[in-house]
């Protein structure tokens, strides 16, 4: 990690019409808690399934849990970011957080995020949204390569613009207006009724924060809670070379981000996710849907490599372990090897 101008990772908070958008809709339908989503969750993964995903990891790691067969087996959709309720400091049962990007021939059904509960392996998908002050909303089409949870707030990689704000304070249920959930083909209020492509849930968009000038990429984010001042984490996938940028933001108590503390370029291709721990980093590299990524591990200017998965995606720190996401079909699970 060579320390790099933080410059182009400055942002500002845009908050435009997001806010009014997304309280008009909590207004309409109603919030509910994580906890809540979780107690009725309506698919059910599987401890230690799918282990293609792990090809010729060796050792394997201790704990891991597969999504179920339609998850496994679908090509439309592919998570990509990682977080957990640790991260979010707030939440009161265990949790991790998964987002998706929808990846079809035709038709776009913008992101989703997944609550996984790992004590019971329940688990339940919902929509985000955008909404507009006159009560409509629509998908949103980015590829939400990672997301970093900090209290209410969740932070969604956008990667040429910056990071998407969604408060899961909004996390809002359709059944508390409708019996039925909908026209599964359509998303918006339609005819009086509220449609999200079939989903129960939806959270709506409430802030923005974007790139003061081009050229800051946002390929995943991650919460650092290892100092007293915790950071929010980001940077860049670098396909071709080592110059890859990984920045950190002071979280501010009310909610937001202070401007970049410290930049780094990782020095390593293929970067998919990153979370420091103070001054030690962690790293994940993927390759092809063949292939086991690396764990690349740094502190002090002393690197180590360690075994890892196929496909690994952002990274998350819970319970005295380093978690991440599978993306590949038929090899998709939340996983976690010791720091």
């Amino acid at each position: 990690m060579v320390p790099a101008d933080k410059t182009p990772y400055t942002l500002r908070q845009t908050t435009g019409t997001l806010a009014e958008g997304a309280a008009r809709l909590a207004g309409e339908i109603g919030g509910t808690a994580v906890e809540a989503v979780l107690a009725q969750a309506n698919r059910t993964g599987v401890r230690k399934g799918a282990s293609a995903a792990l090809g010729t990891m060796n050792p394997r790691p201790p704990e891991w849990y597969a999504f179920d067969t339609g998850d496994q087996d679908t090509i439309d959709w592919y998570p990509q970011g990682l977080t957990c309720g640790t991260d979010s400091g707030e939440v009161g049962v265990p949790v991790f957080v998964v987002s998706w990007y929808f990846k079809p021939a035709v038709g776009e059904r913008g992101i989703r995020l997944t609550f996984f509960s790992p004590t019971t392996m329940r688990y339940q998908h919902a929509l985000l949204v955008e909404a507009k002050p006159d009560g409509s909303y629509g998908p949103i089409d980015i590829h939400a390569g990672g997301i970093a949870w900090y209290g209410d707030l969740l932070y969604v990689a956008d990667t040429t613009r910056g990071l998407r704000v969604f408060d899961l304070a909004h996390l809002l249920d359709l059944r508390t207006v409708q019996r039925d959930l909908g026209d599964p083909q359509k998303v918006g209020v339609i005819g009086g009724k509220f449609n999200a492509f079939g989903y129960r849930y939806i959270v709506p968009q409430s802030d923005a924060w974007t790139v003061a000038t081009p050229g800051a990429r946002f390929s995943f984010a991650a919460i650092d809670r290892s100092g007293a001042q915790h950071l929010l984490v980001t940077g860049e996938y670098d396909a071709a070379g080592p110059g890859g940028r990984a920045a950190r933001y002071p979280l501010l108590a009310a909610g937001g981000l202070d401007a970049p503390r410290d930049c780094f370029t990782m020095g390593a291709d293929k970067i998919q996710g990153a979370v420091s721990q103070g001054e030690r980093w962690y790293l994940s590299q993927a390759y092809d849907a063949a292939t086991n990524g690396r764990l690349l591990v740094e502190e002090g200017g002393q690197s180590t490599v360690r075994p890892f998965p196929i496909g690994p995606e952002d990274l998350t720190v819970q319970g005295g372990r380093v978690w991440s996401v599978t993306e590949f079909r038929n090899k998709r699970v939340i996983f976690g090897v010791p720091l």
